[in-house]
């Protein structure tokens, strides 16, 4: 048997078909599961570091002397410096995990399989199209859940009580999109726009670039318009106020009225975190199920 037809080879054992996806993407997954452990390990180190540094505080604190910075202080430095770099490239990590899932999607789980023949050979075997198709987007589709899902829960706890000092504003765009189920919506829009593309053009490279183009395309609209995504709350009063730092400004404005200085600005609270959130989760699986309902009809259209 050669190489092409033992990849596609039918298996009827229960979770025959779900096996073979496995066999066939054996290295994405193992990268996968690598890369969820390292940022799990990454992630506790952290929190340790997080409660040093916002203690200030380390195990050989002594008086400074001669002018200089006692242990303690040298190490606070360190472990916040620390922290924050850490806890900012998990969270970019994070927020652009859809890219990588795109080109996956795109590239290998549909392009390569179709421009190679592997998954017509699938098809005239035991495997129908759809049954195929269904089975290439539940299984990353589960684990991404569970794993970006996993990430979000240990990053919440490593941020400790959420110092936007030492892990950003909630508001800002990376920590926004880790710190809430957006994050695992990101990545399941992005595979249905990846399994969308390798069906439309059938070649492992134009459907990665395409699949990333159209991800990156997403991200930048979401990412430009999130503050459109729920009404803004307006506070008017006379002369100058601050608004706290935990509020996302859109709008201030000064201007007189009646011969009174006023001043009124248009902000997100804190409090606009998960209204922000869930609307966003909302058209990001949208997306995902268009683009899925898109792919099955798409495949039923090119079968004989």
């Amino acid at each position: 048997m050669t190489a092409l037809a033992a990849a596609a080879a039918p298996d009827t054992r229960p979770g025959g078909l779900l096996r073979a996806v496995g066999r066939t993407h054996r290295a994405a997954l193992v990268l996968s599961l690598l890369a969820l452990a390292a940022a799990a390990v990454a992630l506790i180190w952290l929190h340790s570091l997080g409660e040093e540094a916002r203690a200030g505080v380390s195990a050989c604190a002594t008086p400074p002397t001669g002018g200089l910075p006692s242990c303690a202080a040298v190490d606070a430095i360190t472990a916040d410096e620390t922290y924050r770099g850490g806890m900012s490239a998990l969270a970019t990590a994070l927020s652009w995990l859809t890219f990588p899932v795109a080109a996956w999607a795109g590239g290998a789980l549909i392009g390569r399989e179709l421009e190679n023949g592997t998954a017509q050979l699938a098809w005239t075997q035991s495997v129908t199209p759809v049954r195929w198709l269904a089975v290439k987007l539940a299984a990353p589709a589960a684990l991404l859940t569970a794993g970006t899902g996993g990430l979000l829960l240990l990053n919440d706890w490593a941020r400790g009580d959420g110092n936007p000092n030492l892990v950003g504003d909630w508001y800002y765009p990376d920590v926004f999109v880790s710190t809430g189920p957006v994050a695992v919506a990101y990545a399941l829009a992005g595979l249905a726009l990846g399994a969308l593309t390798g069906l439309v053009w059938r070649r492992a490279l134009p459907a990665t670039g395409v699949a990333l183009a159209a991800s990156l395309v997403l991200h930048g609209v979401l990412e430009r318009y999130r503050e459109n995504l729920w009404p803004t709350v307006t506070r008017t009063e006379a002369g100058s106020f601050e608004l706290p730092r935990s509020a996302l400004q859109v709008a201030w404005a000064d201007s007189p009225v009646n011969g009174v200085p006023l001043t009124r600005a248009t902000f997100h609270p804190e409090s606009h975190f998960w209204p922000l959130q869930y609307v966003e989760t909302g058209l990001l699986l949208a997306v995902a199920a268009t683009a899925t309902a898109a792919a099955f009809l798409l495949l039923a259209r090119r079968l004989p």
